[in-house]
């Protein structure tokens, strides 16, 4: 089973950090923010990771190199000056991510879930999502979850952790441009053909300079 990490983004809101530093490189206590995710997928058993890339991409690349430090195989889908956006980057990515479903991870994230409990599922539906309890910054959530399910309504309402396994029909009707995800997980949920879990452990969004100095403090001993 292949995971991929979006790490593509601009970073704006860490800026002036990510001025001159892609925001997966940015320092998250004894490791760089993308190194954790590279360490648990090596630690659950996948071999073979799809970054994408396009702000300051080039720093990614030569900081990660093939992946065989981590024990792992990188491979890179270069999405040059302008990234494609969460759907749009994934899309471009599928040649190198293969038929088999796929795990995919947001790369401004840091959480202790077990990548072990995702690795060789497939989806009952076209995806399985991972969700966590509303964060400060997302208090309303993101979907409703109702019995394993994401669902247009409801009484629990959480929010998306960037986590999920997707099969490549997911992505069926799409063209290879700029688009954001949600819209694309709305439209299955529709149609019910969305399972998902709520995670309740460690889980940080590192989308500000605040987030990442608190992630830092709860890193350092």
């Amino acid at each position: 089973m292949k995971a991929m990490i979006l790490a593509a983004g601009r970073g704006e809101r860490l800026r002036p950090l990510t001025d001159s530093i892609p925001k997966p490189l940015l320092q998250a206590g004894q490791h760089k923010l993308i190194e954790y995710h590279l360490y648990h997928l090596a630690d659950a058993g996948f071999k073979d990771i799809i970054i994408n890339v396009a702000w300051l991409g080039e720093q990614i690349i030569n900081t990660l190199g093939d992946g065989s430090n981590y024990n792992l195989s990188i491979k890179y889908s270069n999405e040059g000056d302008k990234a494609l956006e969460t759907g749009g980057g994934i899309f471009n990515a599928l040649p190198l991510l293969g038929d088999d479903p796929f795990l995919v991870i947001n790369g401004d994230i840091w959480t202790d879930y077990a990548f072990k409990n995702l690795y060789g599922l497939t989806p009952q539906g076209m995806a399985h999502l991972i969700m966590v309890n509303n964060p400060e910054h997302n208090p309303d959530g993101d979907f409703y979850l109702q019995n394993n399910r994401l669902t247009e309504s409801g009484n629990n309402k959480y929010t998306f952790s960037g986590i999920g396994v997707y099969k490549k029909d997911f992505f069926a009707g799409q063209t290879n441009q700029s688009f954001p995800l949600a819209p694309l997980i709305r439209q299955h949920l529709k149609q019910k053909n969305i399972s998902a879990e709520l995670y309740t452990g460690e889980w940080d969004d590192i989308g500000t300079l605040e987030r990442l100095e608190m992630r830092i403090k709860k890193q350092t001993p």
